[in-house]
């Protein structure tokens, strides 16, 4: 089956405010049926209001919406892209239904997260699922994961060796990804789904660190949310940050690797380019927080890549034995009860 024999391509992601009047609005969809205080709310969006109310997610979608349209000419594929949300405007739904109305019948979804795990895959496939009710008509395929695709770690691995590089010597390398709840990463499905998430972050930084030569590292995670007592994923990367300073007072530069995010969303300019290098000037330690790759252009040719595959029924380029997932025609799973959690987290996912 060649490319074109598919009508369109979904660029399906989380969503994000783009003005102070719609920071509490996106925060309740965001936070819907966890009976969340808007006074709460109101606290959370003060990240959103620390940059005017604006979350950069949207806008660097577009961009990489560009990317993909550039590289889909470059190659002769008619195949026009759309973008849709599951927390606010542009709506997965209202995207689905434009679909529709322009005649297309078979579309490709690009999920926005490299990874496995249910806030990283399984959400996305209910998003599917949501939007297939809209427009029952229509058949949607997701693309593979591409946390360990060779494309995908070749970029990270650039960016890391650059900053390696330009180091002092006994400086030290954190990647790091967005945490979840314990129950988020205890899926079902059986072993080979068991920790699939932090399991697949391990590996993709195992695989950038190895292709830049570097050697020493850690992973350590970022961003958790919602109540203190339940368990996420740790150690968290400011504690471990200030907890390697405490350990070693000839600690004093840091290069930080946001492996888990694509671009440079909210959880990046705030949580680490804010937060995290407040802790480093508190401490005297010099941050290198290597750039996102997803506006790379050779990240929009990987996308087309996988979307060719796909059509031609090859198996997804990787560089793990860890699975990789996707490929799920109109939001079926890709085997009964693959990322679902053990016990259900809530809505974990992104804050963006």
């Amino acid at each position: 089956m060649a490319l074109n024999d598919y009508d369109a391509l979904l660029l399906l992601s989380f969503g994000g405010p783009e003005g102070k009047e719609e920071v509490i609005p996106f925060l309740e969809n965001v936070t819907r049926g966890r009976g969340i205080p808007r006074e709460r709310l109101a606290k959370v969006g003060e990240h959103y209001f620390h940059f005017g109310g604006v979350s950069p997610i949207n806008e660097q979608n577009r961009v990489l919406i560009g990317n993909i349209e550039k590289q889909l000419e470059a190659r002769g594929i008619e195949l026009p892209v759309y973008f849709g949300n599951r927390n606010w405007h542009p709506f997965a739904e209202d995207a689905a239904k434009q679909l529709e109305a322009d005649g297309h019948k078979r579309v490709l979804v690009f999920a926005t997260s490299a990874w496995g795990g249910y806030s990283a895959c399984r959400q996305y496939d209910e998003d599917i699922q949501r939007i297939r009710e809209v427009t029952p008509q229509l058949e949607y395929t997701k693309l593979w994961q591409f946390y360990a695709h060779p494309t995908f770690v070749r970029l990270m691995a650039n960016v890391l060796r650059s900053a390696v590089d330009a180091a002092p010597a006994g400086a030290k390398v954190l990647f790091t990804a967005h945490s979840v709840p314990n129950a988020a990463d205890d899926v079902s499905g059986g072993p080979e789904d068991a920790n699939l998430y932090s399991r697949q972050v391990h590996e993709a930084a195992r695989l950038v660190a190895a292709e830049a030569g570097v050697e020493e590292y850690e992973v350590v995670w970022q961003s958790r949310s919602g109540n203190p007592a339940t368990p996420w994923l740790e150690p968290d990367i400011v504690d471990r940050t200030e907890e390697l300073h405490d350990q070693d007072s000839t600690f004093t530069h840091l290069i930080c690797v946001p492996l888990g995010f694509i671009t440079d969303h909210m959880e990046v300019i705030w949580d680490l380019d804010t937060e995290l290098r407040q802790a480093c000037e508190a401490r005297n330690i010099t941050l290198d927080r290597v750039a996102t790759v997803g506006l790379e252009p050779d990240f929009a040719g990987m996308l087309v890549d996988i979307a060719q595959a796909i059509a031609d029924g090859d198996k997804p380029e990787t560089l793990s034995n860890v699975t990789v997932q996707g490929c799920t025609v109109n939001g079926a799973p890709c085997k009964p009860h693959c990322c679902e959690p053990l016990k259900h987290p809530g809505r974990p996912g992104s804050a963006n």
